[in-house]
């Protein structure tokens, strides 16, 4: 009987130094958990906290902690990008501002100092300082238009629209500029009723935008294009030209705000890098797509695809 106590009393003592030891383990596992922790938030780096256990909580907490840093560093990644995308929106718009208050502060002093100007040389100012009023004003609209549409502060209502009437209508409020222009436009829409999930509105400005920008960087060519297509779950959109078109390596960036390289096209709104931007939002905020595909001086196209349905 003496023997089986003291058997038991061993194994009660042997279990007690176990568990101080795996406690002491745990703690200095945790210990250096916080220790790296600390050393990764210093050092804002992309590591991950590696440590060999057998203990399944420090295990599930350290599948945990990693899971955390991999979402905090993205974060941190991310809001570094936006923080410099809007520092050079912010410098571009800056300098699109200044330029045109310039141009108009130069008017305004030119006709104050000869107020004796022939009255027709007055009327040629005063038209010139109101048409660029009118750019300074369509700029600031677009970067706050950009800023609601980011914020979610602009709602978009999209319900079942004819898309085949809406596309007629926006293509032929650019007809007498293609005359102008001397342009061949080549138009591709089916007589079937087509509809989708859209807003007319918004659809109408994508579509102007779209259309500017094929007129204004399809010199080169001369012809625009548009052709509605569709299957039974999508309609596609389709705005092209034969201009300059844009290189390889920039097509991934042109919905960027603030990309404004010289040889982009995204020079909608006064070289702003809003244009695209804005247009990619609009057409995000109805459920759609758009995407670009470009052959340099043989075929530039951007294609916006929304959701078909049956009326």
């Amino acid at each position: 009987m003496e023997l089986v106590l003291v058997g038991i009393i061993i194994m009660l003592v042997s279990l007690h130094f176990l568990q101080l030891y795996r406690v002491k383990q745990r703690d200095k596992q945790l210990e250096y958990l916080s220790k790296r922790l600390k050393e990764v938030g210093e050092k804002a780096s992309f590591e991950r906290i590696l440590l060999s256990t057998d203990d399944k909580a420090i295990q599930t907490l350290l599948v945990q902690v990693n899971e955390f840093l991999d979402r905090y560093q993205q974060s941190s990644a991310q809001f570094k990008k936006t923080e410099q995308s809007i520092k050079k929106m912010l410098s571009n718009v800056s300098h699109d501002l200044k330029t045109p208050l310039t141009v108009v502060l130069g008017y305004i002093e030119t006709i104050q100092q000869d107020s004796r100007r022939p009255i027709e040389e007055q009327t040629r100012l005063l038209t010139k300082i109101h048409q660029k009023t009118l750019e300074i004003i369509h700029l600031i609209n677009s970067f706050f238009d950009l800023a609601k549409l980011e914020a979610d502060d602009q709602t978009i209502d999209v319900t079942g629209v004819h898309i085949n009437e809406i596309c007629r209508k926006n293509i032929l409020s650019f007809y007498d500029m293609v005359q102008m222009k001397k342009f061949e436009a080549v138009i591709d829409i089916p007589d079937t009723p087509i509809y989708a999930l859209a807003n007319e509105e918004a659809l109408g400005r994508i579509l102007n935008n779209l259309f500017s920008n094929a007129l204004h960087h399809g010199e080169a060519g001369k012809t625009v294009g548009f052709s509605l297509e569709y299957d039974e779950h999508h309609v596609n959109l389709s705005v092209w030209d034969k201009g300059k078109g844009i290189e390889e390596q920039h097509q991934a960036h042109v919905f960027e705000r603030s990309f404004t390289l010289e040889e982009s096209r995204n020079k909608a709104f006064q070289g702003s890098g809003l244009g695209l931007t804005i247009t990619k939002k609009l057409v995000e905020s109805m459920g759609g797509n758009i995407f670009v595909e470009s052959t340099p001086f043989q075929k530039t196209t951007f294609l916006i695809q929304l959701k078909r349905i049956s009326i």
